[in-house]
């Protein structure tokens, strides 16, 4: 009788998860269900009549549902709100340790069990320690989360400060690129070329490739998350002396760097809306997700593409390229946008206006790197 109870709540949780999807898409809804309470499912659906950011949302979620499975590995219960201090140290513990250390203590670290729940469940998929910034935002992420509870947390004492602060000094670590090589024009043509069939899978991922470099190089996040309603048709743009290229606008919303009140839009031209709706009309989409799961059998899936969907189509396309995946990830198309815009010319502020950058310092690095390789002071002999 117990269990009918549960999967009662299960299911009536997976529900409610489903009306907040339009806002903050959700690929897990059956599992999150079952890993979330019903106090962290309505904490999601008052921040959503907050006006939060649907990028933010997605970040609080991903990291409740990590914080929630770590939890239960760890102690075998659900995560006590608010955490007292002694769980938060245990966090970081379990999240920041010395490689060297581990070899000669194995209860350094995350434990063994823990570890395994957590792959077993894909919430783990790296080996070794966990970045600091992530450890920091996932930390700022359950304060957020414990406020908006109206609780109080012990995120500022002092025990854990310090405990961040001397595991980070003592496991130093190497900033890495998001993506080791931008995905440039030139590159995106020989993956668009594996791309080059009618059927469904090869339609889709052209129109993915196509409209995330185009739109100002989308995160995958953003590609993922594009809807029917998000697009309205824009009148054709003129060419002279030739045929009127046809224009989209996609309505981004609230993105990472806007408040949820902000409609950011970009706009598509030519060949990349070609493609988009080259795609929706195979799959016969007519409303809600635009880029979804293709099933075995060639089935179209009703629910939306998970983000980390969209990089590993493109490490899939560039080892039919014969290219190194390892070398690529969705950041690239982000990355060779700006790169690419660099190398052809296009004003910063033009090209911003496209990617959507609020950064020009972060902008500008792109383009300091071509101006840098391609100029005089590189070319002196």
């Amino acid at each position: 009788m117990a269990k009918a109870t549960t999967l009662t709540a299960v299911e009536r949780r997976a529900e409610e998860l489903d009306t907040i999807a339009a806002v903050l898409p959700i690929e897990r809804r059956d599992e999150l269900a079952e890993l979330l309470n019903d106090q962290d499912v309505e904490t999601l659906r008052h921040l959503v009549n907050q006006g939060m950011g649907d990028n933010t949302l997605r970040a609080l979620t991903s990291d409740l549902a990590y914080l929630e499975a770590w939890g239960l590995a760890a102690t075998g219960n659900s995560l006590p709100w608010p955490a007292p201090e002694a769980l938060l140290l245990k966090f970081v513990a379990h999240h920041l340790w010395d490689p060297e250390h581990r070899e000669t203590d194995a209860e350094h670290g995350m434990p063994a069990d823990v570890d395994e729940s957590l792959r077993s469940q894909g919430f783990l998929k790296s080996v070794g320690p966990h970045a600091p910034a992530t450890v920091r935002r996932r930390l700022a992420n359950w304060s957020t989360l414990t406020k908006w509870r109206g609780l109080d947390g012990a995120f500022t004492s002092p025990a854990l400060k310090s405990a961040i602060r001397l595991a980070v000094r003592a496991v130093p670590r190497t900033r890495l690129r998001k993506s080791a090589k931008a995905v440039t024009g030139d590159v995106l043509a020989i993956l668009l070329a594996t791309c080059a069939t009618d059927s469904l899978r090869d339609l889709r991922d052209r129109a993915i490739l196509m409209v995330a470099f185009a739109s100002g190089g989308r995160r995958r996040s953003e590609i993922a998350g594009l809807r029917r309603e998000h697009l309205t048709v824009e009148p054709p743009i003129p060419v002279e002396g030739g045929s009127p290229l046809p224009s989209l606008a996609i309505h981004l919303g609230g993105t990472k760097t806007t408040s949820g009140e902000q409609d950011e839009i970009v706009y598509l031209t030519g060949r990349p809306v070609e493609a988009l709706n080259a795609w929706i009309a195979a799959a016969r989409i007519e409303s809600g997700s635009v880029f979804r799961g293709i099933g075995r059998w060639g089935t179209v899936s009703r629910r939306e593409l998970d983000p980390q969907s969209v990089n590993a189509i493109l490490k899939l396309r560039a080892e039919m390229a014969g290219l190194e995946p390892a070398e690529f990830s969705a950041h690239g198309i982000r990355s060779g946008y700006l790169t690419e815009a660099a190398n052809r010319g296009i004003p910063l502020p033009e090209a911003m206006e496209q990617s959507r950058h609020r950064s020009v310092q972060q902008a500008s690095s792109y383009y300091n790197n071509a101006t840098v390789r391609s100029g005089r002071a590189a070319r002196l002999l």
